[in-house]
């Protein structure tokens, strides 16, 4: 169920409860003329009144399938909203939102990456599938290691603690890992 939906009918049922509008909206987290205009809604088309109606303008699509790289011929390495907002037809603020949404920052580079491998897709299937269990080709006692690709860092406990995070910053550590 939405939960704006959800929302709509709390708010009725405090209405039914004889709640005033300023204290529904407390409960609900609402303002007292969102609380107004749902019961008036509610009393001139009963449950119906509290779906979602049709908006004018275009609907909202978003083609996922068109996320890929930039291409080689604009010379960067990493989209800009206004870049990829270009080349999916889009508002550079649709697409800061969907990144603020979705926890995507890529102007971080430890954090965003595009693979070009085409075979991405199944070879991450393939490997969650191991992982979870979920993949019928596994063999019965097959046993599953993950290797560390970063150069020049070991995959061993570190010698020295985290430091303190900065808002907006990654995690980093003040010295390399132990040798052992």
């Amino acid at each position: 169920m939405k939960a704006g939906l959800v929302k709509r009918a709390r708010i009725v049922l405090l209405a039914a409860d004889r709640q005033a509008n300023h204290e529904i909206a407390a409960r609900v987290g609402a303002s007292r003329t969102t609380v107004i205009a749902w019961r008036n809604r509610y009393l001139s088309a009963g449950i119906a009144g509290l779906e979602d109606r049709d908006r004018p303008g275009r609907p909202r699509q978003v083609d996922h399938a068109a996320l890929r790289p930039p291409p080689k011929r604009l010379g960067v390495t990493q989209w800009s909203s206004r870049l990829l907002a270009g080349q999916l037809k889009v508002s550079h603020k649709t697409v800061t939102r969907a990144w603020k949404a979705y926890g995507i920052k890529p102007w971080k580079a430890e954090s965003f990456r595009f693979s070009a491998d085409p075979e991405l897709v199944g070879k991450v299937t393939d490997i969650c599938g191991l992982y979870l269990g979920t993949n019928a080709d596994v063999p019965a006692n097959a046993i599953v290691l993950c290797v560390d690709e970063k150069s020049q860092i070991q995959a061993l406990d570190r010698t020295v603690p985290i430091l303190p995070m900065q808002p907006g910053a990654m995690i980093r550590t003040c010295g390399w890992p132990s040798a052992g």
